[in-house]
């Protein structure tokens, strides 16, 4: 936490981007520093992602899309045809809304993330535009808290998770 407090504002807008790709979420939480405990971080990341107009939840949905990682869910153990359906489901999200899927999957077992993302993925296309940018903006919300707690977390912290 200390670290982060003391960072200067560009490599702390930097780290806050790896969490959350809307700049002005970054630039918002950045500026506010220091942060007395990671609690009152998380309250102000959190608030600040309530805040996001639809621009900023687009730049935060096409950074989710450069993520250097497979499609959510892939790495997960599963047979073949769970994975090829995984694909399918993807495009078909991302044909319907425009912008890549994102479910906040902490506290999940990873022999079950697969089904969960897919489950998901399968619910959520039924939702309107509207529902959708909504339920999106909250798992990106979640998704970024998550990554903020492991951003500030020393490594006793860390390895005590």
């Amino acid at each position: 936490m200390h670290r982060f407090n003391e960072a200067d504002a560009g490599a702390a807008e930097e780290a806050l981007l790896a969490c959350c790709g809307s700049h002005r979420w970054a630039l918002r939480l950045a500026a506010h520093r220091p942060y007395p405990d990671i609690e009152s971080l998380l309250a102000a990341a959190s608030e600040a992602s309530y805040d996001l107009r639809p621009a900023d939840l687009a730049e935060a949905l096409a950074d989710e899309s450069w993520m250097p990682q497979p499609l959510l869910g892939m790495r997960a153990p599963g047979s073949q045809a769970a994975h090829t359906a995984l694909r399918a489901a993807h495009a078909a999200y991302e044909a319907r809304f425009g912008h890549v899927f994102v479910v906040c999957l902490e506290g999940v077992d990873p022999e079950e993330m697969l089904d969960t993302v897919l489950s998901s993925i399968r619910t959520r296309l039924a939702n309107d535009l509207d529902e959708e940018r909504l339920i999106a903006a909250d798992e990106l919300r979640r998704i970024a808290l998550t990554r903020l707690e492991h951003l500030v977390a020393t490594p006793t912290e860390a390895g005590a998770r």
